[in-house]
């Protein structure tokens, strides 16, 4: 694959801004008495449906290429879309929303750490520097000077929330070129929502459906205006451009950018919750950019070398290929 990081990097910002309106979305539902569960369930199913025609449009005569990649899109499905989700809800049950989406943002420097041990060697100064200026950005981003509190189970859910984020970036980078990014995305779909229907049955994350209407910019809609933005935006669009993001620019790049996503997050709720961002959220939303610019020149002058070229997915084979 020839990689492109401009168009990449928009890509990227797309699919931060995709994930980003989904809390606002799903906060409505939540609040006419859904539960999580039934948010996240209804979300990757009808992900996994609208993807269905395409995927199999993409596979005619190729279907011996899924054969081989079955065991990398079930552990992608499992753990980047499923077990992500399932982390990240039952931090939120325990902690505030800002704490538990932190710790599961704490993915980027994470990831640095494990290219840093796989490759054994040290991420340069400015990658360095772009991680600390990110995450600065994201405490400011989170306000977590409000109703923060921490539970010992609650941050252990946000960090394995952090894991199956890391799994996401390096698996979407890793993809096998011959399997095209909706496949990926659409085989991921269904793998997920077989496992939430089991954890659902087995009453380990409950389905409560509610349809009645909910409140989004001061006006009264139908439960499946959220429901159809969770869908189609915050799902199928969120993750396809995520992977084709984590291809162009390598995992460690694209789960930086992604780190917009809080910011994107903040201004949707502005717009759609009425939930007006301060002028320290606005501060730390640049000192995010800041982060993600700084850890891409670092790419692009040490590529050739070191963990950036170990990152590149025409020069790996997928990490967990059967």
């Amino acid at each position: 694959m020839t990689l492109r990081p401009a168009a990449g990097l928009w890509i990227a910002l797309v699919s931060a801004a995709t994930f980003g309106v989904s809390g606002p979305f799903a906060k409505s539902l939540l609040e006419i008495g859904w539960s999580p569960g039934a948010a996240v369930g209804l979300r990757i199913g009808g992900a996994a449906v609208v993807l269905l025609i395409p995927v199999l449009m993409a596979l005619r005569g190729r279907w011996s290429t899924m054969h081989g990649n079955a065991l990398t899109v079930a552990i992608y499905g499992t753990t980047a879309i499923a077990l992500c989700q399932l982390f990240y809800f039952n931090a939120v049950q325990r902690m505030s929303v800002g704490v538990s989406l932190l710790l599961e943002y704490l993915a980027p420097v994470l990831l640095v750490g494990f290219l840093w041990l796989r490759s054994r060697h040290a991420p340069h100064a400015l990658t360095i520097i772009g991680s600390v200026t990110a995450i600065l950005g994201l405490l400011l981003v989170l306000d977590l000077t409000g109703d923060a509190r921490l539970d010992p189970v609650g941050v252990l859910f946000g960090l394995a929330a952090a894991v199956c984020l890391v799994v996401f970036f390096l698996m979407s980078a890793r993809v096998d070129e011959s399997l095209p990014p909706i496949v990926m995305a659409g085989g991921g779909m269904v793998v997920a929502s077989i496992t939430i229907l089991v954890l659902g049955l087995t009453n380990v994350m409950p389905f409560r459906f509610v349809f009645s209407d909910v409140e989004l910019a001061g006006q009264t809609y139908s439960w499946i205006v959220p429901v159809a933005v969770l869908v189609l935006v915050a799902t199928v669009a969120a993750y396809v451009t995520g992977i084709l993001a984590a291809q162009r620019l390598g995992s460690k790049v694209a789960s930086f950018v992604a780190l917009t996503e809080v910011m994107f997050a903040v201004l949707a709720a502005w717009l759609i919750l009425g939930e007006l961002p301060g002028a320290i959220q606005l501060l730390g939303g640049l000192l995010i950019v800041a982060g993600v610019v700084c850890v891409r020149l670092d790419e692009l002058r040490s590529a050739p070398d070191d963990d950036a070229a170990l990152d590149q997915p025409h020069t790996v084979e997928p990490l967990l290929r059967p």
